[in-house]
């Protein structure tokens, strides 16, 4: 943005000239012939000339940095004879704020010097004669500045100048939409290394993902976007904002995903929908997501058969041919039990027992048992799934109508304990009042108090007796018994609690005890000495085996030596790019949040941020980012030091975490130090640390250094400033750019990248 741009001024410009003798207001005409005005001074007969011409006040007009873009022609001294001792060819500029214009009460002692400047090119003569404007243009920064406006100044001291044109401006980065968060311009900084953090807007109808901010540099550019904005529920991203979806289209939540067509059976009733609505008769269950299809209640099952066998019945059945649309059916079955003629039913009651169970059945299949003798039972088989208790409609249902045969035995009434010990338990018991025919065997059900709908157990027995075994000691077991005929099996009694004996504890005398402990000590002296024995034989038997590895170590001339890990140089590959896919992990960009910038330089930025692995909790990492615009080169010396970094693996040495190569931001990320570099953190503490503290901390670079030296390794630039301390003080050496191996030769020398 221009503040003052004397090319576009016609005429005399104004400017306060001192002493009178000095600078010139000169109206003329350039090499094309075309009219243009000027200062211009040229007193260089005449030693110790100092004549100032000084600028119109400039308002700031906000910006706390500006540059000057002085245009200029300047004679040179040799192509002037007699001038040599007063002559010269530099003029200096100099500039005074101030919040208001001082008219001409200025002095020379108020301004501020900002540089001396000469020309890159300077005429002679011959230039005259010709019409050739050899023009120089010269540009300077001003600031910081704080005051409404400034002065801008130039002082000659005796050269053969003339001032064609200035143009004062400053930088500013422009106002731009990036990640659907609106940022307004923002004047660069103070000086040259500053950045101006701006928060980000989101556009309409969109929200915060992370808080979106960008960095306005020194040179007028946006940087390292942080966080971003995603369209809401019922948007998607469409050219840098946020377009409600269409009709028959949904979206349900905030993000990055676009809209999405309905599921089936289901539709959208206006714009910027967030959930289709399900068509007639279907239906979402409560757990369904938005993007589930919409379903309705299955059809019957198919194909219902029962089997019969005195008191119990088998009900089989296949799956409904219209599920609905849902995988999730499971069937239920209603038991009434028919009274009479008139076929009045009702509930069966509690007596009755489904094996599996009654309801939410996922197999085709159920034995119902305990039903009376010679009744008629009806059994309603219906399938169900997710959105069945959400439909209005009756439940369709297969029906079974069966009738019993004839009775089964009636129930055992009088069951008792006969005898009971540490493992088992002896019961007797009665026939039933009434058998109904001839009992074939009697079944006794058990299991430990309070956990029958854990697991229980089944003994069959001929008579009105048995014995239960394989019982725990000291616990109590409920027993029940029922008879079996040919019709089936009646009734359990009622149960029965027993408890099982404790077990006796052993008690040994003290002679009983002594010869415990020498018969323990006997066997461990021998088994010892057994040991001691082997041993030796082992001994001698090693010596001659490694006698014949040695010998086998120096066959055919060559000599084994162990196994040693050395550094590998990534120079050496003829595709560097090998070296990286090699040693380093790829991250994805999407498990790393920057946070905030904390430096910067010639190859691009250091932020701070989080790392999020998969099956690993969330860490701060640091972060350096490969500015854009970056050269293949430039990326290649980039991802070197990460290759470099990641053969290393030392509590001493900075830790890679991974790099992002498959963005257009490329990254390498390493683990974050809290206090920074060495030099730095020693100055900010100075005096802080004892003698003790300051010793462990060098051990640490000590080791770090000694490791890398292990490895054939050569830190190309060991300094305090590369060395990076974290919160426990453990220093650790770091910045591998400038790098290389180190080579067998004595004599080699550093080499840098």
């Amino acid at each position: 943005v221009n503040l003052l741009d004397t090319s576009t001024i016609a005429g005399d410009w104004g400017w306060m000239t001192y002493p009178s003798h000095g600078w010139d207001s000169i109206n003329e005409m350039d090499e094309f012939f075309s009219p243009i005005h000027t200062y211009q001074v040229c007193n260089v007969m005449t030693p110790n000339q100092n004549n100032w011409l000084r600028t119109n006040w400039v308002q700031r007009d906000g910006a706390r940095r500006v540059y000057a873009e002085i245009k200029f022609t300047l004679r040179d001294c040799n192509s002037m004879p007699g001038v040599l001792g007063t002559c010269k060819e530099t003029f200096n500029l100099y500039y005074l704020e101030s919040d208001r214009d001082l008219g001409t009460s200025t002095r020379e002692s108020q301004f501020m010097k900002i540089d001396t400047i000469a020309a890159d090119e300077s005429f002679t003569n011959v230039d005259l004669g010709v019409r050739r404007l050899k023009l120089n243009t010269e540009v300077r920064g001003v600031g910081p500045l704080s005051k409404r406006g400034f002065y801008l100044a130039f002082q000659d001291i005796g050269a053969c100048i003339a001032i064609v044109s200035v143009r004062v401006y400053y930088k500013k980065c422009p106002a731009m939409v990036r990640n659907l968060a609106s940022f307004s311009e923002a004047v660069t900084g103070a000086d040259s290394s500053s950045l101006v953090e701006v928060r980000g807007e989101c556009v309409g109808h969109s929200e915060e993902r992370d808080t979106p901010k960008m960095y306005c540099s020194a040179e007028g550019e946006w940087l390292v976007p942080i966080g971003k904005c995603v369209c809401s529920a019922g948007y998607e991203e469409q050219r840098d904002s946020c377009t409600a979806c269409q009709m028959g289209f949904y979206k349900s939540a905030p993000g990055d995903q676009l809209c999405a067509k309905c599921p089936l059976h289901s539709h959208s009733e206006s714009r910027a929908a967030r959930v289709c609505r399900c068509d007639s008769s279907f239906y979402r269950a409560v757990h369904d997501p938005p993007s589930a299809a919409c379903t309705r209640p299955p059809s019957a099952p198919v194909n219902l058969i029962s089997s019969v066998n005195g008191t119990s019945v088998t009900l089989e059945w296949g799956p409904p041919l219209d599920k609905g649309g849902r995988a999730d059916i499971v069937y239920n079955v209603v038991c009434r039990r028919c009274m009479g003629d008139a076929g009045e039913c009702e509930a069966c009651g509690n007596g009755i027992r489904f094996v599996p169970q009654q309801m939410s059945l996922v197999q085709g299949v159920l034995t119902v048992t305990n039903l009376l003798a010679h009744t008629n039972y009806s059994f309603w088989v219906e399938a169900v799934n997710g959105v069945s208790d959400l439909s209005l409609e009756s439940r369709r249902a297969a029906v079974a109508n069966i009738t019993t045969n004839q009775a089964a035995p009636s129930q055992v009434v009088v069951v008792r304990q006969e005898s009971t010990g540490q493992n088992s338990v002896t019961l007797l018991w009665q026939e039933p009042d009434q058998p109904n025919g001839i009992i074939l065997e009697y079944e006794i059900k058990y299991y430990e108090k309070d956990k029958e709908m854990q697991s229980y157990s089944t003994l069959k027995s001929k008579g009105t007796t048995a014995t239960i075994s394989g019982l725990k000691p000291a616990t109590r077991y409920i027993f029940q018994v029922r008879a079996r005929t040919s019709a089936g099996c009646g009734r359990f009694s009622q149960t029965v609690e027993v408890e099982t004996v404790k077990p006796v504890s052993l008690r040994y005398d003290t002679m009983t005890i002594v010869w415990i402990c020498l018969t323990l000590i006997t066997g461990l002296v021998a088994l010892l000495v057994v040991l001691i024995c082997k041993k030796r034989h082992c001994g001698y038997s090693k010596a001659f085996q490694d006698s014949d590895e040695e010998k086998m170590h120096y066959q055919n001339g060559q000599v084994k030596f162990p196994e040693s890990k050395f550094y590998v140089d990534p120079h050496t590959y003829e595709d560097p790019c090998q070296a990286v896919h090699e040693f380093t992990r790829e991250i994805e960009a999407s498990r790393i949040k920057i946070e905030k910038v904390i430096g910067s330089g010639e190859s691009g930025e250091v932020c701070y941020g989080r790392l999020k692995l998969p099956g690993k909790r969330e860490i701060p990492v640091a972060i350096k980012a490969l500015k854009a615009g970056y050269t293949d080169k430039q990326r290649r010396d980039f991802l070197s030091e990460a290759s470099i970094m990641a053969q290393f693996d030392h509590p001493n040495v900075i830790h890679l975490e991974g790099v992002v190569t498959r963005s257009k931001l490329v990254m390498i990320v390493t683990e974050y130090m809290e206090n920074g570099s060495l030099d730095t953190f020693l100055r900010k503490h100075d005096g802080q640390f004892t003698i003790i503290q300051l010793v462990g901390m060098l051990r640490g670079i000590g080791a770090g250094m000694r490791y890398l030296s292990d490895l054939g390794y050569v830190h190309r630039d060991l300094a305090a400033r590369n060395i990076l301390v974290n919160s426990n003080l453990v220093c650790k050496v770091s910045d591998f750019g400038l790098s290389r191996i180190l080579e067998d030769d004595p004599d080699a020398a550093y080499t840098t990248t």
